[in-house]
């Protein structure tokens, strides 16, 4: 820590909620100041707890990346569901992610109604302002203050940058007063064979978003560090169906070639080091019933 050991410091967890969709990963990178959630433009791509940490001036703002909060239907969205709302629980502050193209519609509504039992600080975020002229801005700004009072409300591009700083040192001022609990130089508590599987994910969803359902997750099955310092990641894909499979392979083994080599690319980069990324595709009927799948991915699973 680069601070003086007897200089007081602020540190503190800022849940970011909202409907699918509202660019809450890209607001988490946005804040941190480089890529550390996933982000594609299929709805609920975040599953698990993406920590980002902010450092800035003597705070430490540890961001944790819920899911999007939807009406749940599989055994997986309730899981994801619970998960938003116990992190929020859980934080010293909230975060409302507001998609101001959207507005308040049928997704944000039952969310902004149920915030008054996590009893937290809230702000609101107003996302994507570029997209919206300011009189809508305003209008739908006076619709959220008609269903609850907000401690501040921030207009902002996580895209392009606008707002972002003004966010960054609200979030700062307002976490508690503590010691740091990462080292300056971390900036997501995610491991390597965590973040490899998600960059894999991400890799799926972008190339094959009008395909490919859900139904599927990648776990890092082996890391392995050789002799020149290169790493060797192996990683399973598991999808529900044969005809999934065959999807994700692609016409003679093409289409999981070029997610490989895209995938293969941001985690060298990251990782610093050469790397060798070999992808393997099986069938696995039902892995959304799976616990053990739910734990790799940080969620509880719902009992019913």
């Amino acid at each position: 820590m680069t601070e003086a050991a007897d200089a007081p410091t602020r540190c503190g967890f800022v849940a970011l909620i909202g409907a699918p969709n509202s660019g809450k990963s890209t607001l988490t990178n946005s804040l941190v100041g480089t890529k550390v959630s996933i982000v594609t433009h299929k709805a609920q791509t975040t599953r698990g707890p993406v920590r980002g940490i902010v450092l800035a001036g003597d705070a430490q703002v540890i961001l944790v990346d819920t899911p999007g909060i939807f009406q749940p239907r599989r055994r997986l969205d309730r899981a994801m569901a619970q998960a938003a709302w116990e992190r929020a629980g859980d934080a010293d502050l909230v975060a409302l992610v507001v998609d101001a193209a959207r507005g308040l519609d049928d997704k944000l509504e039952p969310i902004v109604k149920q915030l008054p039992e996590i009893n937290r600080p809230v702000v609101a975020v107003l996302n994507k302002v570029d997209l919206v002229k300011k009189p809508a801005l305003l209008s739908l700004t006076s619709e959220l203050l008609a269903q609850r009072t907000f401690d501040e409300i921030f207009m902002v591009s996580a895209l392009t940058g606008d707002g972002v700083d003004d966010l960054r040192a609200y979030l700062a001022s307002t976490v508690p007063n503590g010691p740091w609990l990462f080292p300056d130089d971390q900036l997501t508590d995610a491991s390597l064979r965590q973040t490899g599987a998600e960059i894999t994910r991400e890799k799926l969803f972008l190339r094959l978003h009008e395909e490919l359902p859900y139904a599927l997750t990648v776990e890092t099955t082996e890391w392995k560090v050789l002799k020149d310092q290169s790493v060797r990641i192996e990683q399973t894909i598991f999808v529900e169906r044969e005809s999934q499979r065959r999807i994700v392979l692609g016409s003679k083994g093409q289409m999981i070639k070029e997610i490989g080599q895209a995938s293969r690319e941001e985690i060298s980069e990251i990782a610093g080091v050469p790397v060798h990324l070999l992808l393997f595709v099986k069938v696995r009927e039902r892995w959304g019933e799976d616990p053990e799948r739910f734990r790799e991915m940080g969620l509880d699973y719902p009992k019913n």
